[in-house]
């Protein structure tokens, strides 16, 4: 293995030891730890964090102080890796080697530019533009988060010397116009807005904390996180957007930390980079925070609280986001067999070293370490300290070592092919001429990651959810629990492994994080003014609306042929609403239309039976015969308006009462008219009695029927009755029913039945008073008046309802009209037909003729 020098940061003194063959003394430059090179990296590494010294009495009398982070150290031994690989691969770089300088980035800002300046300087010497190397060596420089590397880029940028940042990506270094030397390792952040707000909706977190740096970068996050949330319903319970000065400050730490405790939200976000949420954690670590769900970024991962004794750690088990990169084998063989390996020949890291790290982590153990054997100390420095995994820092620093190389590597055969070197004479060159190069790098690392350095060319990033348990000593264990692929379709983006998530202290399951319960199936959501969207009040749906999910923003108006059951939740199918022949009713009406038809057919037979005797014969039989006949056809109609309507039906149900009652009508108007003529027109001599004996008035009947059968050809010719549903009239139904279609020529079937019948009537009223032993005239009044009341009657009642009732109201008053006419008019024939036989005879018929002699007309009659 290659000479390296170590500093060990023992105490406040550097104490350099040297392992190089050649140079046996303590080094007098002020890096950490260098390598010899043809060309030389340098490694401006935070190896140094800070903590709070509480003073629990006194708020106020609070300091910050400096401390080893010992995880750093991480980054060393990658930059260590990466330098060694590229020096024994004989197709990079040949017959060239790589070096390093590491030097320890300054905690104040006073201080950041000294070690830059002490390394273009040369020695330990700190003079600006003046180098005391006789050769530059300088191939590019590594620093870490935006507080070193913006005001060293703005030094370095001078010198044209390439920078790269292992940090998390920072908007304001991509201004290339004042850092146009600067390359950020770290991918832009693009998606983890994204992937956050889909892990709320995941778990149904709808309310949630935000703690932010405040700074270019934690604005533009803000608003790329608001944008997200606004889109899925994530509503923000507050937000802080927090400055490092304000960590100094301890008088809001009641007020923060209540503000914690008090809020509703049990998930927390925290944003920031690593010198962010390390103070954030060291500011808040001492107070007594449980139940809450601690979201992070990846600069988490390199955070470490050393708290060696605990009962509660309020930021146990957070959920980070981390940049996910393929796993780096190379980097945990490289630890345990080259650095650790006690059989290493050449032990870069000696025991003494390794001890003397245990011995800063167990500062009170001390006086016990000659009792560790190294085998031990070894096994727990594994374990514990060196992380076998690379951070997205260390990962960071990988990649930006191999990016300079193959830059060089491209920009060296450029210049070969440009001008030959000479063996004796090789080409300098100038660390300012990789720009180019570097700009249009694009490579596949040993990992088998794509690197590319061009930002606007990056593809959106994975990233690695991962659960950090923290432990007592300081000790700590990363778990990775779940994933996020931008790229993939939206129902694949989050994948999650739930039973590997360690909940924080106080919690044994998912929590809920919601400013209002959701609104269940039944109920939408209506906002509250002045609140956040997440906070609402839940509405029941109002009449024949559901909704079937939670958290509707509106109803749904069930179809008309359903309806919302009482949870209003589903929406049910209306029960279909007709009068069938199964209903009590529409059994009683179909046995009343049967029975009244049988009736019929009885008087029917009876009149045959006594077709030759004088109250048959007299008033025309033939329109007796006619009129019960259509009588048996008028019960029969009503049949057509039972059972469920179809095409047949709806077609033949107004026509054949049409016809059929026209044809009633008509013949009652037909024998009243015969009565009229009987008495008005027949004495002996007058000419009259010719349209008697020709039976003219039988004529009446088919020019009625006729009118009427044109009227119903042109209903069902213009717009025919056709099936129809009515889903509003009855609540819950669908009613199921016959349209007439035409409305206008259904009225004028209607209107030319009802002047048929007023007519009958008027007629009929007329001749009331005539007298005859057999005269019908008053029994014919009567019927007329029973027919037109019955349906003057119906036409209120038809307005007024709906459904399965008007029809049996339709078919009622068919029935009832159709019964008053064979009740008043064939009921006292057959009363005297077969009750009363004696009164039902010629010489009863002479008798009274004689007893009214002497009255005019009184006895003539032409049948």
């Amino acid at each position: 293995m290659f000479p390296v020098t170590l500093t060990l940061l023992l105490l406040q003194q550097p104490l350099v030891v040297s392992s190089t063959e050649d140079d046996r003394y303590i080094c007098t430059e002020k890096s950490l730890a260098h390598c010899k090179g043809d060309l030389v990296i340098a490694g401006i590494f935070p190896f140094y964090s800070w903590e709070f010294v509480h003073n629990m009495n006194d708020p106020a009398a609070q300091q910050q102080s400096n401390h080893i982070n010992l995880k750093k150290y991480q980054l060393l031994l990658t930059l260590v890796l990466a330098v060694e690989e590229i020096n024994k691969n004989a197709h990079l770089l040949p017959n060239m080697t790589i070096g390093f300088e590491i030097y320890s980035a300054h905690y104040k800002d006073t201080d950041l530019l000294e070690d830059p300046l002490i390394w273009l300087s040369g020695k330990n010497k700190n003079s600006p533009n003046y180098t005391c190397r006789r050769d530059s060596k300088a191939l590019a420089v590594l620093t870490g988060t935006s507080s070193t590397s913006v005001p060293i880029g703005t030094l370095l940028d001078l010198y044209k010397l390439p920078q790269f940042t292992f940090g998390s990506f920072d908007p304001l270094l991509s201004d290339h116009r004042k850092f146009g030397t600067v390359y950020q390792m770290a991918a832009k952040d693009s998606a983890l807005a994204l992937a956050i707000v889909s892990l709320m909706l995941h778990f149904s977190w709808t309310w949630v904390g935000l703690f932010i740096t405040e700074d270019d970068y934690g604005v533009w996050f803000l608003s790329e996180l608001r944008e997200e949330m606004d889109k899925n319903g994530v509503c923000l319970a507050f937000e802080n957007m927090i400055t490092y000065s304000a960590f100094l400050d301890f008088t809001d730490d009641l007020w923060m930390h209540r503000q914690l405790v008090e809020s509703s939200t049990n998930v927390i976000i925290i944003y920031g980079d690593s010198k962010f949420l390390l103070s954030f954690i060291l500011k808040f670590g001492y107070f007594l925070i449980t139940e809450k769900v601690w979201v992070m970024n990846s600069p988490y991962d390199d955070v470490t609280i050393a708290k060696r004794h605990f009962l509660i750690d309020p930021f146990h088990a957070p959920l980070i986001f981390s940049h996910h990169h393929r796993n780096t084998s190379g980097f945990t063989n490289f630890i345990l067999t080259e650095i650790f390996s006690k059989n290493s020949r050449d032990n870069s890291l000696p025991r003494s070293w390794i001890q003397s790290v245990y011995c800063l982590l167990v500062k009170s153990d001390c006086r016990d370490l000659g009792h560790c054997s190294y085998i031990a100390t070894l096994d727990w420095m594994l374990r514990h300290i060196f992380d076998m995994t690379m951070s997205d820092e260390s990962y960071n620093i990988y990649n930006a070592v191999y990016a300079v190389s193959y830059a060089l590597h491209q920009m060296i055969f450029h210049l070969m092919e440009e001008q030959p070197v000479h063996n004796a004479q090789p080409r300098a060159f100038l660390s300012s001429q990789l720009h180019p190069f570097l700009k249009k790098s694009q490579f596949t690392n040993p990992v088998g990651d794509q690197v590319v350095l061009n930002e606007e060319r990056k593809s959106e990033t994975e990233y690695d959810i991962m659960s950090f348990w923290n432990f007592p000593e300081g000790l700590g264990q990363r778990v990775k629990v779940g994933k996020f692929s931008p790229s993939r379709s939206h129902d694949q983006q989050l994948i999650l492994f739930e039973n590997l998530i360690e909940w924080p202290i106080g919690i044994t399951k998912a929590p809920q994080s919601v400013c209002t319960e959701s609104c269940g199936p039944g109920f939408r959501k209506t906002s509250l003014e002045g609140n956040a969207t997440c906070c609402f009040d839940c509405i029941p749906c109002s009449e024949n609306e559901i909704s079937n999910v939670t958290d509707m923003q509106q109803c749904v108006r069930c179809p008309d042929n359903q309806l919302a059951n009482t949870e209003r939740n589903t929406c049910l199918l209306k029960t279909e609403s007709f009068l069938a022949y199964e209903d009590p009713l529409g059994m009683a009406l179909a046995c009343t239309s049967l029975c009244c038809s049988v009736l019929t057919a009885t008087v029917l037979g009876v009149f045959i039976k006594h077709q030759d005797t004088p109250i048959v014969k007299a008033n025309n039989r033939a329109l007796s015969y006619i009129l019960l006949i259509s009588l048996i056809c008028c019960f029969l109609c009503s049949l057509l308006f039972l059972g469920r309507p179809h095409t047949a039906t709806c077609l033949l149900q107004h026509t054949t009462f049409a016809v059929v009652f026209t044809v009633v009508v008509s013949t009652v108007l037909a024998k009243t008219i015969t009565v009229v003529l009987a008495f008005t027109f027949t004495a002996p001599g007058r000419s009259m009695r010719q349209w008697l004996r020709s039976r003219a008035p039988n004529l009446i009947i088919p020019i009625c029927t006729l009118i009427q059968l044109t009227l119903c050809g042109l209903w069902l010719g213009i717009s025919p009755p056709f099936v129809d549903t009515d889903v509003h009239s009855e609540h819950g139904h669908v009613i199921i029913l016959c349209n007439m279609g035409s409305l206008s020529v259904f009225y004028c079937v209607l209107g030319y039945l009802g002047f048929l019948a007023l007519a009958s009537f008027t007629v009929s009223f007329l001749a009331r008073n005539l007298p005859d032993t057999f005269n019908e005239a008053k029994f014919l009044t009567f019927s007329m008046l029973v027919f037109c009341s019955v349906w003057l009657t119906f036409l209120p009642v038809y307005h007024s309802t709906k459904g399965k009732v008007i029809v049996a109201m339709e078919v009622f008053s068919i029935l009832a009209s159709s019964g008053g006419l064979l009740g008043c008019i064939f009921a006292p024939k057959c009363y005297i037909i077969l009750m009363r036989p004696e009164r039902n005879s010629l010489s009863r018929f002479r008798e009274s003729s004689h007893s009214q002699r002497q009255k005019p007309h009184s006895c003539y009659n032409v049948w």
